[in-house]
Formats: structure tokens, sequence, C-alpha cells
């Protein structure tokens, strides 16, 4: 089982990005993905996340309006789209993949989260 999140980058401040979180090994249908971000010397947090079923959505409150969490089943793909992007945007963002349905819907990093993928840069800079 592989996670691997995908889509970072340098943007100027006020740009947009999209994220991409592939997987192999696993079907994201039937889990809820979530998408955490860790800055510098900052503790991992939520951004958002998605549930299996129904298809809902959970959003980081200062986050809310910028950013927005889809899934393609077909493609076994999660993606989180990025707008208005701030210096403090700055982190490696990762995806995670959980079985419970509604576990992730707290955005809270957990321990004991199914499975983590490696992240990807996201640097926010003039």
């Amino acid at each position: 089982v592989q996670l691997q999140a995908s889509g970072g980058g340098l943007v100027q401040p006020g740009g947009s990005l999209r994220l991409s979180c592939a997987a192999s090994g696993l079907n994201l249908a039937n889990y809820d993905i979530g998408w955490f971000r860790q800055a510098p010397g900052k503790e991992r947090e939520g951004v958002a996340s998605i549930s299996s079923t129904p298809d809902s959505a959970s959003y980081e409150n200062s986050l809310m309006g910028r950013i927005t969490i889809s899934r393609d089943n077909a493609k076994n793909m999660v993606y989180l789209q990025m707008n208005k992007l701030q210096p403090e945007d700055t982190a490696i963002y990762y995806c995670a993949a959980d079985g419970r349905p509604g576990y992730l819907s707290t955005l809270t990093v957990y321990d004991d989260i199914n499975h983590w993928g490696k992240g990807t840069q996201v640097t926010v800079s003039s």
C-alpha cells in the first residue's frame, strides 16, 4: 500500500495549486481521505477531509473558502485545490487514508490513521 502526494511547488502569494493524492494497493473510494500539512517548527495539522460515504467534506475553519477537496474514484485519486495561497500556507502537505468512516472528519492528527503518504512541499513566496 502506498500513498503519494504530488503537485506542490513554489507559488507566489495569491496563486493556486492543485495537489493530488494517488494510491497503489488501495481503493481510495473505500476510505476517508484527509489532507494534512506541517510547517517548519510546527505540528502537523488537518486541512481537509472527504469521507467515503456519503461524499461529505470537512475543512479547517481558517482555510474555508480557499480550498476544495474532491475525489475521482475512477482514477483512484483525491485532490486538494488551493486558491489565494499565502506565505503561511507554506508547508509539507500529506494525504492520509483511513478505513473508519468519519474518522478523519474532525481533521485530528490521530496516531493510528491507517495510511500516510509521502508529502509534497508547498512554498508560497514572492
